[in-house]
C-alpha cells in the first residue's frame, strides 16, 4: 500500500514513513492511493467476529509491506485488551432503530483511545525495527491530549509534548493528561485557544529545525493511522445490525472531521452507508459549509461541548481531495485561499457531498436539553458530544427504516458540568479505576501563545 499527499506535491511513501511522517513535506494530509475493497459477501463472513478480529481484516491491507501478518495480528490483539468492555465498542440501544455507538471504554473514556492505544504500540514497534527515536507533538481540544499520552507513555523511543488551550478543557480531560508523571510526557497549556496550538504544531512540522535533527511526528487525526484505526467501528457496529444486508445511517460529533471521515472511507470499502451526519456545536464551520458552500472561519467560541471548539477542521481537506477528485493542486490553491479568507467549491462537487452528508448545529441549551430528554427516555446518560450526535441523529437522518447510528464519543463523567446543567442530581461517577484522579500529583507548564517559547521548552526537555 502506498500513500500520497491532498497537495500533490510530496513524495510517495509506504504505511511505515506515513505513520512516522504525520504531515506531509508540502504541507498536505497522506491518504492512501487506493482504498482497499471488501464485497458485501466479505463483509457478511464478518458476522460474529470479535473486534480485533474485524480490525485485523480492515486495518492488514493499509499496513500491507511494512508489518508482518502475524505481528500486526498480535499488536491489534494487545491493543484491545485494554478496553474495559469485551465487545471494546458496544452498541446500546435508545429506540426501535436508534443505537449509540460507544467508543468510550479505553483507558482514558474517550473515542480517540481505539486509535491512539494502537498508534502507540505501532511506533514502538517500527521505531525499535529502526532503533530510532522520535519527537511526538500534538494538540489536543481535550480527549487526544490524554489518549495520545495513554498509548505512549511506556515507549521508550518517544518524548511526547502534548499541547492544551489553557482552562478550556474539562478538569477531567486536564487532570487525565496531568497527572502522568512518566519522564517522557511533557504538557503545555497554551494561553490562547485550540487552534493556536493546532497551528503551532502545524508550523513546527513545516520547520523541525528546532529539533536538532530528531524527527517530529504526530498522533493526532492528521497522521493517517489514526484514521485507519476509527474505520474498524463503522464496519463492526454495521455488520451487528444487519450490514451488508441493508445500510445505515451514522450520526457523529466532529469538530476536526477525522472520525466522520473514518466513516466515509469505510463507505469506499465496501460498507453500505447511507448517510453521515455531521453533528456540531456553536463552532459550526461544517455545517456553515454542508448549509451553504462556504468555508470560513469565525471567532471560536466556548462551548460545554470543548473538544469541538475547532475552527480549522484540518481532516476536512482529506474530504476536500476526494471532492476534486485527488487533484493536489486545486487543494494547494484552495488551501492557500482559505488561509487568507473563504472559499466555496464548485456546484457539482458540493452536491456530490451533499448526496451522502447532512449536518447540525446544536448550541449548549439543546445539548442540555437533549441530555435531560434521553435520560428521562431511556434512563441512558449522554456526555455533550454524544447528546450533540443524538440530536442531530433525530432531526437530520433521511430514513426512520434504517438503523441510525449516533458515536458516543465520551463518557459522560469527563463532563460533569454539562451533564448537571442538564439536570443530572449530581456529577457522573469515575470509573474504579480513576476513583482517585482527583487526589493524583499534576505536572504541567503554562506557556503564552508563542511558537518560540513553545519550541525553547521542547528543546530544553528532549531527552538524549
Amino acid at each position: 500500500m502506498k500513500y500520497v499527499s491532498t497537495r500533490g506535491k510530496a513524495p510517495v511513501l509506504n504505511f511505515e514513513e506515513v505513520l512516522l511522517a504525520g504531515l506531509a513535506s508540502d504541507g498536505g494530509l497522506y491518504v492512501p492511493e487506493t482504498y482497499p475493497q471488501f464485497s458485501h459477501e466479505d463483509i457478511a463472513s464478518w458476522s460474529g467476529l470479535s473486534y480485533s478480529d474485524v480490525a485485523i481484516k480492515v486495518i492488514s491491507p493499509f499496513v500491507a509491506g511494512c508489518i508482518p501478518q502475524a505481528e500486526l495480528e498480535a499488536i491489534i490483539r494487545d491493543t484491545y485488551t485494554t478496553f474495559r468492555h469485551p465487545a471494546v465498542t458496544p452498541l446500546v440501544q435508545l429506540n426501535s432503530n436508534e443505537w449509540v455507538l460507544e467508543l468510550f471504554h479505553g483507558p482514558t473514556l474517550a473515542f480517540k483511545d481505539v486509535a491512539l492505544q494502537l498508534l502507540g504500540r505501532l511506533l514502538d514497534a517500527v521505531l525499535a525495527k529502526r532503533h530510532e527515536r522520535v519527537v511526538i507533538m500534538g494538540a489536543t481540544s481535550g480527549d487526544t491530549g490524554s489518549a495520545a499520552i495513554e498509548g505512549c507513555r511506556r515507549c521508550e523511543n518517544i518524548d511526547i509534548f502534548i499541547l492544551h488551550p489553557h482552562q478550556r478543557v474539562s478538569e477531567v480531560q486536564r487532570r487525565q493528561m496531568t497527572t502522568v508523571l512518566a519522564p517522557n510526557i511533557h504538557n503545555i497549556a497554551v494561553q490562547g485557544n485550540f487552534d493556536d496550538c493546532q497551528q503551532m504544531v502545524k508550523d513546527s512540522f513545516a520547520d523541525q529545525s528546532f529539533l536538532n535533527g530528531k524527527p517530529l511526528v504526530a498522533v493526532n487525526s492528521i497522521n493517517w493511522a489514526r484514521i485507519m484505526a476509527q474505520v474498524v467501528y463503522y464496519f463492526y457496529a454495521a455488520v451487528q445490525l444487519g450490514a451488508p444486508h441493508r445500510a445505515m445511517q451514522f450520526s457523529v460529533p466532529t469538530g476536526n472531521f477525522g472520525d466522520i471521515f473514518a466513516g466515509y472511507v469505510a463507505k469506499r470499502m465496501g460498507l453500505p452507508i447511507a448517510q453521515l451526519i455531521i453533528a456540531t456545536n456553536r463552532n459550526d464551520i461544517l455545517h456553515r459549509f454542508m448549509s451553504g458552500n462556504r468555508l470560513e472561519k469565525t471567532e471560536l467560541m466556548h462551548t460545554l461541548s470543548p473538544s469541538m471548539d475547532i475552527m480549522i477542521s484540518s481532516n476536512f481537506e482529506r474530504m476536500l481531495f476526494e471532492l476534486h477528485d485527488r487533484d493536489g493542486a486545486a487543494i494547494d490553491q484552495l488551501m492557500a485561499d482559505f488561509k487568507s479568507g473563504a472559499v466555496s467549491i464548485d456546484a457539482a462537487r458540493f452536491a456530490k457531498a451533499c448526496e451522502l452528508f447532512s449536518s447540525l448545529a446544536v448550541d449548549d441549551g439543546q445539548t442540555c436539553k437533549t441530555i435531560a430528554d434521553v435520560l428521562n427516555e431511556s434512563e441512558y446518560l449522554l456526555d455533550p458530544h454524544s447528546a450533540i450526535g443524538v440530536e442531530a441523529a433525530r432531526r437530520c437522518k433521511q430514513s426512520g427504516n434504517l438503523p441510525v447510528i449516533t458515536l458516543a464519543t465520551a463518557h459522560p463523567a469527563k463532563f460533569p458540568e454539562a451533564v448537571c446543567k442538564a439536570g443530572y442530581p449530581q456529577d457522573p461517577p469515575l470509573p474504579l479505576h480513576m476513583k482517585d484522579l482527583f487526589e493524583r500529583e499534576e505536572r504541567c507548564v503554562v506557556l503564552p501563545k508563542d511558537l518560540q517559547a513553545v519550541q525553547q521548552f521542547m528543546t530544553a526537555n528532549i531527552r538524549d
